[in-house]
């Protein structure tokens, strides 16, 4: 009997340090917050990268056209429509890749040199973290500023 709660009481403390541990380790966490989308629309080449996207929109609008005018059948125009809009995504996604890449490597060193160690969408934040937004847009026109 005084073996089992010796072992509760041993079992007892160490769950309490461990929960003790946890808050530490989550007291020492650093938030960070940035606004996606702010960051997204400042970055140097974003204007440049969205005419190429829209250069890009019309062309594959221009080929839908063309077909659907071609076809006769309406299951087959509905098919080239989806085709094309598929298309057009693909190409969108490509041509913004390396503006995600840059942006994702200017947070990174943004954290990092802030000691931060975790970074959300500030739109998802309710309250707290430290707002790197501006600093993330300054990293990528230092970045930038070369080319």
């Amino acid at each position: 009997m005084f073996m089992a709660k010796k072992v509760v009481l041993v079992v007892s403390l160490a769950v309490l340090v461990s929960f003790l541990g946890t808050g530490i380790a989550l007291a020492a966490e650093k938030i960070g917050v940035i606004e996606p989308q702010k960051i997204l629309f400042q970055h140097p080449k974003f204007p440049a990268t969205q005419q190429r996207v829209k250069s890009v929109l019309t062309a594959k609008q221009n080929e839908a056209k063309i077909a659907i005018e071609a076809e006769k059948d309406n299951n087959q125009k509905a098919q080239i429509y989806q085709t094309k809009k598929q298309e057009a995504a693909m190409e969108e996604q490509k041509l913004m890749a390396p503006l995600f890449k840059e942006i994702e490597l200017a947070v990174r060193t943004v954290a990092k040199t802030k000691n931060i160690t975790l970074v959300l969408d500030k739109a998802q934040v309710f309250f707290g973290g430290i707002d790197i937004t501006n600093d993330v847009i300054q990293e990528l026109k230092k970045k930038n500023a070369g080319n």
